[in-house]
């Protein structure tokens, strides 16, 4: 990916994506083969090659609603490019589906936004089925989730949160932090695999899933993106003969490959260049300006690395 590109959509994808910090594989099909489908991702760099913005959504309906919805949820991403913080981004989607919510479309959401310089990773449910990680040093496949005191903090400051986009205006949505290191993955998905069936017809569930992700994790497949991806959908569809043909199927898989920590100039110093062009081509779409988050680590970390700091305490 480019400085200042967002990338992505609901259409029929299996496709490798080459991010600041993180290698990606994304695969989406949409229901019954349709042009396109509720599954929505998208991926977006900033102007100075730091901050990685994943987006998966599961947005309700089918044919123009979704595509309406999709054209709304880039134009965030393009908004939002620049920012660190993800917060002001995850409000606005659900002031958006708040409004689209009269037409009766909601969404569930996973958004993720990768710091390069820290290897941070901030994370954003709302009402999303919850991710995989795989961590090199363990070599061990686990679902990522807040730890019970992070839970319970959570829940004494905005009881309810993370529901679905569109549900509840101004909905307080919490997100943690945690650490990625080098050849560690994050897997998200739609919940048409963890709605799956086991052979007995119970659904799979969140832990299913885990067992078939580890059943499938191979020295072939773990050091290839896509052919993880495909091992693990054939593992889902041997176990029921329905499993993934009554919804859309999407999965984004990334991999922390340890670059972007360390400090290059010209890349930096281009990044004003890159900001002007890219708020001259939302001001000519007519699009709010994609300006960048006004914060020390942000603004100033963009030149002088030591002060790019996640503002949370993350765990490894």
């Amino acid at each position: 990916m480019q400085c200042m590109e967002v990338w992505g959509g609901n259409q029929v994808m299996d496709s490798n994506v080459e991010m600041s910090g993180l290698d990606g594989w994304v695969y989406s099909r949409p229901y019954m083969d349709a042009k396109g489908g509720g599954d929505v991702y998208y991926c977006s760099a900033c102007a100075t090659g730091r901050i990685t913005r994943l987006l998966l959504a599961d947005v309700s309906g089918h044919g123009d609603s979704v595509s309406e919805a999709a054209g709304v949820l880039r134009s965030l991403m393009r908004q939002f490019v620049n920012f660190i913080d993800q917060s002001r981004f995850v409000r606005s989607m659900n002031d958006q589906f708040t409004v689209l919510s009269a037409d009766n479309i909601f969404a569930t959401a996973i958004v993720a936004t990768f710091f390069a310089p820290t290897g941070a990773l901030s994370l954003c449910n709302a009402g999303h089925p919850p991710p995989l990680v795989y961590r090199a040093a363990s070599r061990e496949w686990t679902i990522l989730q807040e730890s019970e005191e992070s839970q319970a903090r959570t829940h004494d400051k905005a009881a309810g949160g993370n529901i679905p986009l569109g549900i509840l205006d101004m909905a307080e949505y919490e997100q943690f932090d945690v650490t990625l290191q080098t050849d560690d993955r994050v897997l998200c998905y739609t919940d048409s695999l963890m709605e799956a069936k086991d052979p007995t017809g119970e659904l799979l569930g969140v832990e299913g899933l885990l067992r078939l992700v580890k059943s499938v994790w191979t020295p072939q497949t773990a050091g290839n993106g896509k052919a993880f991806v495909d091992a693990l959908l054939a593992a889902i569809a041997r176990e029921y003969p329905t499993n993934l043909s009554d919804d859309d199927v999407t999965v984004m898989l990334v991999r922390a490959n340890g670059q972007g920590r360390v400090y290059r100039f010209w890349p930096r110093f281009l990044a004003p260049f890159r900001l002007i062009r890219g708020i001259w081509q939302a001001w000519w779409r007519g699009e709010k300006l994609p300006l960048p988050e006004f914060s020390i680590a942000n603004l100033g970390g963009a030149m002088i690395p030591q002060l790019g700091k996640p503002r949370r305490k993350t765990k490894p």
